[in-house]
């Protein structure tokens, strides 16, 4: 009886399973026979390669239909009977509504297309069980039609991730890594790539017709397992045997991982691209090594240390003044491009106050962004490196006890702390940090009377402002200077903020408003600064985390990372435009030879202000990866793809040194000197991270 219980009831899953099968060993004999596969198997090897693929096959499958092995579970006649089916039916209703009508619901709050989202699939569940609820006597076809439908999804699902991971090999030779979590990031590029390289329509027409004709085929050999539900007790030894196996599968499909092969191909061949493509999320790096080009290790390494003096990693920076410590507070202000600004040529006076305190500080006007995301930003001006392929190291595992910011301000003796209005556990920000030494503040340490607005982000910019104050009046009292790292939320989407404080409502969810209220938080935040003993005493560095967006029609548009930066401190920093081409990973070295500090150093950020520093700007997503020097920006990408463009400015009615728009012209003759300087940047920071040498001493 329990055994055919199992195979009655688990058909669905044998079916779809011995699909998926079939048509990994097929996929994975292509690879083998591929052009890209430079390698040659032995009999015993190529066995083992599909031996293993198959045994890894099937826990991955047992994993990946646990969508399936829910919706079984739930098939039931017993939910639609009254009172039960009424009471299911009412909750399912008044969700819907709350998501509908609710002005301020947490969907709605997110902004973009959330809520649409929402609504549409707990429309649809509302709608399909009211539909089986009161359609009595046409229950069995609605659930046939539905059942018909999932298994069509699990077919197309399973189709399209093989046709992906061919296309994937075809490019890379390899199974899914972090450029294949990238593409999720680029969804808009990658669509209009794909669009452009292969026969779209024919394509999606054969695995559309394929994918139909694989579906009626288990539908017509599994539909009358509908016909008689399993009991729940029935329902319950089949929810414990796939859990057992679900736990099992968990445990096995990592030790797939260290199983010995020939080569790096028949490792991936072998593998299981949903694995590694989950390893890869997790993991948040790209290996360069194995996608870049490359050179030797010590040229490498000498190239790049050129620009320094000394020449070496590690370095002493001596002053011939005595140090200066002040108080420092950093804020790098959510997605502020630089076109936001009116000395950029914005004329929608949606910053007064940061142009008016633009006037009034050292001003940055030729800088750039590491990245495009808030975490690369932190990056950048906490630890004072070039970018590296991959997710930032404020997100990777290994992200701890590196040399910082934080760090020198410690050795000098200043309380250190980042300050943020949301819960810094998002992006990985409070491991980071606190990794490194930091002090937190964030939403965890506000009273609920100390929060007059807030979104799913975080508090708003002014009752951070708030927050920063009393923070700062207390470090003041222990007579110990303080650096204070605050990075502001409200420009972000969905741009809400507090009714009546700019002239631009908070219903419009537009990013001129969000722009608008963080400048307005800002002043309130420095008119409140202005009024506290340690005021006089404080140098405020003010700079943009990264641009509102990175799209454009190169891989690295220019002016999609041009951020604007100021240092300001009455009395003690002279106002001044600073136009040299220059990185964000150089604005701490600068600062801390503003402050005169003596101290030894592994950032590979400089200070503009030194005789020998050498104009030059590292941009980056997280594949592309770019110099920017001697009015070209030189780029090297996976594949060991090189592109070199010629920059030039276009014209435009603003002062030079705030004109934002280059053209970028591809060079068929590349300048191989820059070639080498970029290669020996990103190869050298690569190794440096990978073998620690960016951390601080123990």
């Amino acid at each position: 009886m329990m055994k055919n219980l199992f195979l009655q009831k688990t058909k669905p899953f044998l079916y779809l399973g011995v699909f998926y099968l079939i048509l990994s060993f097929i996929l994975r004999i292509v690879f083998i026979f591929h052009p890209i596969t430079s390698a040659n198997f032995s009999v015993l090897e190529t066995l083992q390669i599909l031996f293993v693929g198959l045994l890894s096959d099937v826990f991955v499958f047992a994993i990946g239909s646990v969508i399936l092995a829910l919706y079984m579970l739930f098939l039931s006649n017993g939910k639609y009977k009254n009172p039960l089916g009424a009471i299911v039916f009412a909750v399912f209703l008044s969700i819907f509504l709350y998501v509908w009508l609710v002005p301020n619901n947490i969907f709605r709050q997110y902004g973009g297309s959330i809520w649409e989202i929402a609504m549409a699939f707990i429309g649809l569940k509302t709608f399909l069980f009211g539909l089986m609820y009161f359609a009595k006597n046409h229950r069995t076809k609605i659930r046939n039609i539905l059942y018909f439908i999932t298994l069509f999804l699990c077919v197309f699902v399973i189709t399209q991730n093989a046709v992906s991971e061919y296309f994937f090999w075809n490019e890379f030779g390899v199974r899914y890594n972090f450029i294949a979590v990238d593409y999720l990031i680029y969804t808009n590029e990658v669509i209009g790539n794909i669009m452009e390289s292969y026969p779209v329509i024919p394509l999606f027409s054969i695995i559309g017709i394929f994918t139909i004709a694989i579906t009626i085929f288990i539908y017509k050999k599994t539909v009358e397992q509908l016909e008689n539900l399993p009991s729940i007790p029935q329902k319950i030894i089949l929810l414990v045997s796939y859990t057992a196996l679900f736990i099992i599968s968990l445990f096995v499909i990592p030790k797939f991982a260290t199983i010995k092969t020939t080569n790096n191909f028949a490792t991936e061949i072998q593998a299981n691209g949903l694995p590694k493509f989950y390893n890869a999320f997790t993991n948040n790096q790209l290996d360069f090594f194995q996608f870049y080009p490359v050179i030797d290790q010590k040229l490498a390494e000498s190239t790049f240390l050129e620009d320094f003096q000394p020449s070496t990693l590690q370095r002493n920076i001596v002053s011939d003044s005595t140090e200066i410590k002040k108080n420092v507070v950093l804020i790098s202000i959510e997605s502020l491009s630089a076109e936001f600004l009116e000395h950029y040529g914005n004329d929608q006076k949606i910053t007064p106050f940061l142009d008016s305190l633009a006037d009034k500080s050292l001003m940055f006007t030729n800088l750039y962004a590491t990245g495009n995301r808030t975490v690369r930003g932190l990056e950048a001006l906490t630890l004072c490196i070039p970018p590296t392929a991959g997710e930032s190291i404020v997100k990777r595992k290994n992200n701890k006890n590196k040399f910082t910011t934080g760090s020198i301000f410690k050795e000098k003796g200043y309380s250190t702390k980042f300050l943020y209005g949301g819960y810094s556990y998002f992006d990985n920000m409070k491991d980071f940090f606190q990794g490194n030494g930091y002090d937190i503040v964030d939403r965890d340490n506000f009273k609920e009377e100390e929060i007059t607005f807030a979104n799913v982000w975080g508090v708003c910019d002014e009752d951070m402002a708030n927050k920063a104050i009393q923070t700062m009046n207390e470090e003041a009292k222990t007579g110990k200077p303080f650096f204070n790292h605050w990075m502001t939320v409200s420009n972000h989407r969905p741009y809400t903020y507090p009714e009546g404080k700019i002239d631009i409502p908070p219903s419009t969810k537009s990013r001129g408003g969000g722009v608008k209220y963080t400048d307005y938080a800002l002043r309130k935040f420095f008119e409140m600064a202005k009024k506290q003993p340690w005021y006089s005493n404080t140098v405020f560095v003010i700079i943009s985390d990264h641009c509102a967006s990175s799209a454009g029609s190169t891989e690295l548009p220019m002016d999609k990372y041009r951020i604007p930066a100021m240092v300001f401190s009455e009395g003690f920093v002279k106002p001044q435009k600073f136009s040299t081409l220059m990185s964000q990973i150089d604005v701490m070295p600068t600062l801390f030879s503003l402050l005169n500090f003596n101290y030894t150093t592994k950032f590979l950020g400089q200070n503009v202000f030194d005789i020998n520093y050498k104009p030059r700007a590292y941009i980056a997503t997280y594949q592309d990866l770019g110099l920017i020097k001697d009015d070209r920006l030189t780029i090297i990408s996976p594949t060991r793809k090189i592109k070199q463009y010629q920059l030039s400015l276009k014209d435009s009615n603003l002062p030079q040194d705030f004109k934002l728009i280059y053209d970028e012209t591809l060079l068929k003759d590349k300048n191989e000197n820059l070639v080498q300087k970029t290669v020996a940047t990103y190869q050298s920071v690569s190794y440096w991270l990978e073998n620690n040498k960016l951390n601080q001493k123990k």
